[in-house]
């Protein structure tokens, strides 16, 4: 059994076994989070990319709990550079087998750099991942556009799909639905939208839109968890 948490914006924990995956900790800063930093204890952080909406608190986080944040490799030397003392670099394509699950990198179609009021600071390329935990497959998409490349992401079945429909700066509803048809994924949960007006969505619109695909949609409310059997 795995238990989905949804923190909001990108940010979900995945735990299963006492063992606990966080995926991009934005939660200081994020205007519709509930919790603190401090309230989460993970094992291993993901993180899809460096914009400060998707890194937030990962050094805090990293340093307290002793966690492996796991990035690509450019993400990962910003983090070393700020205190963090354990990680795991990835690329594009790039697997990681562990004793209790295995990460893929894959592909995202956006942009990553942490970005202050005086400095740019690239962050290498973006990604998603595909992680395998209890014998399911989790699909969290990071930030991306729709890409063809999503009809052969996965050489399994995908259990979980997290996407993203906030539009503007990703995917929107229809290119989410879209993505669902390629992935044929058991189950979506929409991800990053509402956190600004910007990106407003209506995640029922999104849900709705595919239940003619065979897939079941889940809107998870902020600190709402799933069971995933």
């Amino acid at each position: 059994m795995i238990c989905i948490n949804y923190h909001g914006h990108a940010c979900f924990s995945l735990e299963t076994d006492g063992l606990n995956l966080l995926t991009d900790p934005f939660i200081s800063e994020n205007p519709l989070a509930t919790i603190k930093p401090e309230s989460l204890n993970p094992d291993y952080i993901l993180l899809s990319h460096g914009h400060p909406d998707h890194v937030g608190d990962v050094i805090e986080i990293a340093k307290r709990c002793d966690a492996v944040v796991i990035a690509p490799f450019e993400l990962v030397q910003f983090c070393l550079r700020r205190g963090v003392k354990k990680t795991l670099a990835m690329n594009i394509g790039g697997s990681y087998n562990a004793s209790s699950f295995s990460l893929k990198m894959t592909i995202a179609h956006h942009s990553s750099a942490y970005i202050t009021d005086s400095d740019i600071i690239y962050t290498g390329s973006p990604c998603g991942y595909l992680i395998t935990l209890q014998g399911k497959t989790i699909y969290f998409a990071g930030d991306t556009a729709l890409f063809k490349d999503m009809s052969t992401i996965a050489t399994n079945p995908i259990h979980l799909a997290l996407l993203p429909i906030g539009d503007r700066f990703t995917m929107g509803v229809e290119d989410a639905r879209r993505a669902v048809e390629m992935l044929q994924p058991d189950l979506v949960i929409p991800m990053h939208y509402n956190t600004w007006e910007v990106i407003n969505q209506d995640p029922g619109k999104f849900v709705a839109s595919i239940a003619d695909l065979g897939c079941r949609g889940v809107v998870l409310g902020i600190e709402e968890r799933l069971m995933l059997p």
